[in-house]
Parts: structure tokens; C-alpha cells; sequence
């Protein structure tokens, strides 16, 4: 797979034409001198003045502060055309430049730049933040190489934390309010939130924090069990300081990795302890627009077959996982003649339940690996059937090199952490950056990674050599994020088959293309997810799913498509990425909804074509 976004070579020294930079420079002083001129010029609208300010290879990318959208804009001349359509709009003033973390940073020898956190105010709308980073010209200036604009909170309507939370004591009605509240007896909720998983849940917390009633619809019998119904040796691959949940982050005893059913109780209580509205056994069945009154008619049907009908929802959220959690599970012939069981990954549960049979997992990414894995563990006779080629990393190697001074014990708080990575544009990323993180966790990884190649498993460096993180942006497939599975692998602990393509089933096993075959009792397809709108087509019908963007993905300027923005159906929203990029963008989606709410959105700034 190929990735084509827009972006320049590394401002290393040498494309900059800088021969050394003296090991004294005042980073303060040339900050400060850089942003005061560069607030100056936004603030008098003086477009020509402060692209003066931008090398020529620079970006500058807004989550709706200045564009009501998730942009990214490559180029000076881009920049200069975003700065001419927008800043009159906008009027930002009351810029501050942050003195903490100010500095001069040096991620590489031939790669230096001068990186700052400055505030900002958007008119009479927005309070919002920004992260620059000023590389070293030929001429001894510095100019910027990349600005990033993050609107925060909008004016008049703050969250309701710390000093605004209720100051009033309760005495004995704190209960029945809260079931009147839940229950939604004699009104609708404005935001209906589909799926109690943390992506919901996030959302819901933050519509709470800023006065938006919301009402989170869960399927299962409890919340957390999207996790704790999964096979039961899921354990998340991401880090504990990775993945804080908002207003509540994890304590600090709290494990690296999260088991999943140690995650599902995490939830539970986030609910209860955020005093989240939460329906559970129940599911949105029909969902239908009224363009006219510019809101839902939503149907909620529970278990036992009761309905609720709602009228007058302003906003369906759709949080109900990885792609809508729709199982993608291929279609071969002969299965429908096989003896033994076929189960894709989200209907597996135990290995326990195969003990003594033959199993064939038929997948090669972090599912497949994990319930290999598993298997192994249970004394079961497993093989991994590998379609095509995976990026693997060890999660040691891997967070040593992305986020050693990011998200890590001891380094920035989260909520500056998440805006420094989101500072980073794709562009930037795909044109040397990830490459050289890729290699850099590559030679740590270099006996493991030599060991699966004799082996005979196939391996790539991830889309054009950028590792996992392209992979997951692009289609969220692709990459095993290593716990362990690779030694079973090249230890012959998990058996490999990956020589010819799968054609098909037979009656106790699996036939491929070059004669051979494998007996088998249980197949499982870790094969992902479809397509997310198929949910929204389910729910709200062909007319408004054929409407909808893709949902996730990446456009050409390197932004995510679907998730946590306008997807072309208004009221209509989809929320779907991993814990760290719903904690960010719940926040996101949530300042939208409200600022609609309040008539003080837009107008949004849409790519053209």
C-alpha cells in the first residue's frame, strides 16, 4: 500500500542550507522576538507580514480554532491563502507565549528546532492554544517550520471542573435526581450517544462538563463489556500514560498494560464516578432525519423487547468502535461444508473451549497474534495462517523511540503531550521523520525481527517505511504491536503457513493454491472490520449512509476522514479511534455540538474539491 500526502524533505541542516548552530543561542530571546511579530501580523490581519515570518516548506495545522474543521495547510503559499480567507474571520488577539517548555530541541544531530506552547483567544468565540517550532535559516534567523492551532474552550460557556463544579452540599436528594436525570421521563436527550465503550463514554463526559444532556445507549448488560466479553487474554499494546481517560486518568499504580476485563471495571466506574446518563440492554434501531426540524426521531429498543421512542434529538453520535464493529470475515468455498466451527475474532472468547482440537487462526495482525498467543498458552495446536506481509514492532522498542519524552512516567501532562504529537502533521511524518523512528525501532528490534525472517514470516516497514503509525491512521490493520507472539513464532511455539494462498475449506480443514493442506477444527478469522457506515446504514438507512464521508482513512491533507467531524449529514457523528485519540478529540466533538447548541459555530473552512 501506497500514501500519497503533501509535505517537503527534513529542515535538516543541510537542506537548510545551515552549516552549525551555536551551541549558545538564547531560545527565549529568538522566540519571543519571532512570536511577537508573528502575533502582531495575525492580529492586524497583515498576511504578507507574517508569512515572512514562515520558511517556505512549512505547515500550519487547525483543529477548529481558526477553521471550525480538523485542516492542514502544506506550503507557503497554502498558508498564505488559509491566513487571507480566514483571519478576518477569526480576529485572534491576546496571544501569550508560554515560558514553560519553551526550547531548543534536537531530536536528531542534523535536525534542530526552537519549539514553544503560546495561548491565544478567537474573537468573542474561542480560548484556544498553539505548539510552534522555528528552524534555523542560512541567514541566522529562525523562522517557523510548523504552527499548530487547537481551539480549547469557547467563551461564556467553560467546563464545568475545579473552581466551577457544584459548590452546593446535597441532603439526601442526590439520588432521585439522579434517576430523574437518567431517565429522561418527560424530555430527549440533545446529544444520543450509540455505544457505552471508552469513545462514548469520553463524549459523554465532556457534553456533561459543558451543560449538553446526553444520553449513552449500551447493548450489552454492562458497561465495559465491548472489553470484558472479548477473548479473555486481551491486554492493550498501548501504555497506561497513554491512554488516560479524561477528567479521571488512571491511578498511579495502575498496570503499563490494561487486561481488557481490568479495563472493562475501569469503565464501569468512569460511568458511575462521571455521572454519565447510561441505558444498558438496549440498541438504537431505526434512526430517522427530519430535515425540516433539523434533528432525530430515534428508536431505542431494549432487550425485553420494550421501545422508547425519542423526538427532537439534535445530535446521533455513533460510538461503537473499530468500524461500526462490523465483523469482515471472507468468503472461501467450502465453508459451508466444513465439519468443525468457523468464528471471527470477536466471537472468540476462551482458548480453553479447543482444548484438544486443531486450530487455524487466519490473520497475522495484533488479533491474530493475540489469539494465537493464547491458544499456544492453552496447549492448543495452533497455526497462523499469514495472507500478506505485517509490520511488527516490540511495544519495549517501539514506545522507547515515539514516546520516551512524550507519553511516559514523569514527562509533559497528558493534555500537552496530546497536542505536541498532534502538532506533528502527517506530511511531516511521511517525508523522513517516521522513517527514521521506524529504523531507529527496527535495529532495537533486530534479533526479533531477524528471527521471524528465518522463520519465514513476512515482514514490511509499514507504508513508504513509516512504521505502524501510517498503517493505523490509514485502515486502522497491518502491524502487531509485539507482547510475546513473535518468540512463539519463531520458537515454532505457533506454526506459520504462509507459503500459498487459502482456496479454500474442505471438510476437516483448509486446501490452498499449491496442493496443500491443514487439518483443522476451529477457524478463526482475525480479518478486522468493514465499513462503518454499514452501522449508519443499518440505523439511519441508504439515503443518509450513501451521504456520509468514509470514516477513517486519511484525505490528502493528512487528517483523518469521519471521526470527530462534519461527515455530511448534519446531527450526524461517528467516533472511532484508540484511547489517547478519544480522550483528544472527544473534546473536539464536544465544543462543536455546543457551540452549535449556543448558534456561535462556523463558519467552517472546507477543502475545495
Amino acid at each position: 500500500m501506497t500514501l500519497n500526502l503533501e509535505g517537503f524533505p527534513l529542515p535538516t541542516l543541510d537542506h537548510l542550507g545551515v552549516s552549525s548552530v551555536p551551541d549558545d543561542i538564547d531560545a527565549k530571546k529568538i522566540a519571543s522576538e519571532w512570536f511577537t511579530q508573528f502575533a502582531a501580523f495575525l492580529e492586524a490581519s497583515d498576511v504578507d507580514g507574517a508569512l515572512k515570518l514562515f520558511d517556505t516548506e512549512s505547515y500550519w495545522r487547525d483543529i477548529l480554532a481558526l477553521t471550525w474543521n480538523f485542516r492542514t495547510f502544506v506550503g507557503a503559499n497554502s498558508i498564505k491563502q488559509f491566513l487571507k480567507d480566514r483571519l478576518s474571520i477569526s480576529r485572534p488577539k491576546a496571544f501569550k507565549l508560554r515560558d514553560e517548555f519553551l526550547g531548543l530541541q534536537q531530536p536528531y544531530p542534523d535536525l534542530i528546532w526552537i519549539s514553544f506552547f503560546f495561548d491565544f483567544e478567537v474573537g468573542d468565540t474561542g480560548i484556544a492554544s498553539g505548539v510552534g517550532r522555528l528552524v534555523p535559516q542560512a541567514d541566522g534567523s529562525w523562522k517557523a517550520h510548523c504552527i499548530f492551532t487547537n481551539l480549547e474552550d469557547l467563551k461564556g460557556f467553560p467546563e464545568k471542573v475545579g473552581h466551577l463544579r457544584n459548590l452546593e452540599p446535597n441532603h439526601g436528594s442526590w439520588e432521585t435526581l439522579r434517576r430523574r436525570e437518567a431517565a429522561f421521563e418527560d424530555k430527549a436527550p440533545i446529544a444520543l450517544i450509540v455505544g457505552g465503550g471508552q469513545g462514548g463514554l469520553e463524549i459523554a463526559a465532556r457534553l456533561k462538563m459543558l451543560d449538553v444532556p446526553a444520553l449513552v445507549v449500551e447493548k450489552n448488560a454492562r458497561i465495559g463489556d465491548s472489553w470484558r466479553n472479548r477473548y479473555k487474554a486481551l491486554c492493550l499494546h498501548d501504555p497506561v500514560w497513554y491512554d488516560h481517560m479524561p477528567y479521571l486518568p488512571f491511578p498511579p499504580n495502575w498496570p503499563a498494560y490494561s487486561p481488557a476485563a481490568k479495563l472493562a471495571g475501569w469503565l464501569e466506574h468512569y460511568a458511575e464516578a462521571m455521572e454519565l446518563n447510561v441505558w444498558t440492554s438496549c440498541e438504537v434501531i431505526k434512526a430517522v432525519r427530519d430535515e425540516a426540524n433539523d434533528n432525530w426521531s430515534i428508536t431505542v429498543q431494549f432487550s425485553d423487547g420494550k421501545q422508547r421512542d425519542f423526538e427532537g434529538v439534535k445530535h446521533l453520535i455513533l460510538a461503537t468502535g473499530l468500524n461500526g464493529n462490523q465483523p469482515n470475515v471472507p468468503s472461501y468455498p467450502g465453508m459451508d461444508s466444513f465439519r468443525g466451527q468457523i468464528l471471527h475474532s470477536s466471537q472468540h472468547n476462551l482458548a480453553s473451549d479447543h482444548i484438544g482440537k486443531k486450530v487455524v487462526v487466519i490473520g497475522a495482525c495484533t488479533s491474530g497474534h493475540d489469539i494465537a498467543s493464547d491458544y499456544y498458552l492453552n496447549g492448543i495446536d495452533v497455526t497462523m495462517y499469514q495472507r500478506s506481509s505485517t509490520y511488527i514492532m516490540s511495544t519495549k522498542a517501539g514506545w522507547e523511540v515515539l514516546f520516551s519524552n512524550l507519553y511516559a512516567e514523569d514527562t509533559l501532562p497528558t493534555d500537552l503531550a496530546d497536542r505536541v504529537n498532534a502538532s506533528f502533521p502527517l506530511g511531516f511524518m511521511m517525508n523522513g521523520f517516521a522513517q527514521r523512528a521506524t529504523e531507529a525501532i527496527a535495529e532495537k528490534d533486530r534479533n526479533m525481527l531477524d528471527g521471524l525472517r528465518k522463520r519465514g514470516f513476512k515482514l514490511n516497514m509499514g507504508i513508504n517505511g513509516t512504521g505502524f503509525g501510517m498503517l493505523a491512521w490509514s485502515k486502522a490493520s497491518g502491524y502487531y504491536l509485539d507482547v510475546g507472539a513473535s518468540q512463539m513464532i519463531i520458537d515454532g511455539k505457533i506454526k506459520l503457513k504462509n507459503d500459498s494462498l487459502l482456496q479454500s475449506f474442505t471438510e476437516t480443514g483448509l486446501k490452498f493454491e499449491d496442493g496443500s493442506e491443514i487439518p483443522a477444527d476451529v477457524v478463526v478469522f482475525a480479518t478486522g472490520f468493514g465499513d462503518a457506515r454499514n452501522l449508519i446504514r443499518k440505523v439511519c438507512g441508504d439515503d443518509v449512509a450513501n451521504k456520509c464521508s468514509p470514516v477513517w482513512g486519511l484525505n490528502e491533507e493528512g487528517e483523518i476522514l469521519g471521526s470527530w467531524k462534519y461527515m455530511g449529514i448534519p446531527g450526524l457523528w461517528y467516533a472511532m479511534g484508540n484511547l489517547a485519540m478519544d480522550r483528544f478529540h472527544s473534546k473536539h466533538l464536544a465544543l462543536q455540538i455546543k457551540a452549535m447548541e449556543e448558534n456561535v459555530f462556523g463558519p467552517r473552512y472546507s477543502r475545495v474539491g
